[in-house]
């Protein structure tokens, strides 16, 4: 299955951002959720074509809220992503997948150690990075909430609700990303500082930036 994942902007709280509103939570209601990274919100869909039409469905909320939404299509790559413009050019026959592989950019993943933690990343933690859908994965696990306005943060009950929120904890936060270039299916290492993994997202020619 074709996965999204969500990765909140530095200073948010984006499971409460997104479970707390209306609009967002009924969008999200049908889907297993996860938290595969700090600040992150991952689900399932059946296709890139859905899951280009959910990111659509919350574009008001990633526009506010949200620093990366990546896609992962297994007929593509099982450990590499593609950028939601990426997607939607697969989804729209723009692009083949054959032609995805050479503009990218790779992630650090640092380990959050408990102390640095958020209060909302408390809880039971993976033990290894998810970068992909092999032993890594993080398996999601069944949301319901209620109540809350649209556009509007929810209070009181509907808070404590989106707090409560089913979601494994993370362990991993991604990390100043290094743009790089595939030349004869060779991926060039990540060198900005030491890290204990990486997370590699394909990019348009538009997006990528050496």
């Amino acid at each position: 299955m074709t996965r999204v994942c969500l990765i909140g902007e530095a200073g948010t709280n984006l499971q409460y951002e997104l479970l707390s509103r209306e609009t967002a939570r009924e969008a999200l209601a049908t889907y297993d959720l996860a938290r595969p990274f700090e600040n992150s919100l991952a689900v399932r869909t059946v296709s890139v074509g859905a899951a280009v039409s959910l990111l659509n469905d919350l574009n008001w909320y990633l526009t506010r809220f949200v620093d990366e939404a990546l896609v992962q299509e297994p007929s593509i790559s099982d450990d590499e992503w593609l950028s939601r413009p990426l997607a939607k050019a697969l989804r729209n026959g723009d692009i083949e997948p054959a032609a995805t592989a050479e503009f990218c950019k790779i992630y650090g993943l640092e380990r959050v150690e408990p102390e640095s933690a958020s209060p909302d990343d408390v809880g039971a933690a993976d033990s290894s990075p998810d970068t992909g859908s092999g032993p890594n994965a993080a398996a999601g696990t069944e949301n319901e909430v209620d109540g809350g306005t649209a556009g509007t943060a929810a209070s009181g009950d509907d808070s404590s609700e989106a707090e409560r929120s089913a979601v494994t904890a993370p362990t991993y936060r991604l990390v100043e990303p290094l743009y790089v270039r595939r030349t004869d299916g060779e991926m060039p290492e990540y060198d900005l500082r030491d890290v204990e993994d990486t997370l590699v997202v394909r990019l348009t020619e538009a997006e990528y930036a050496p």
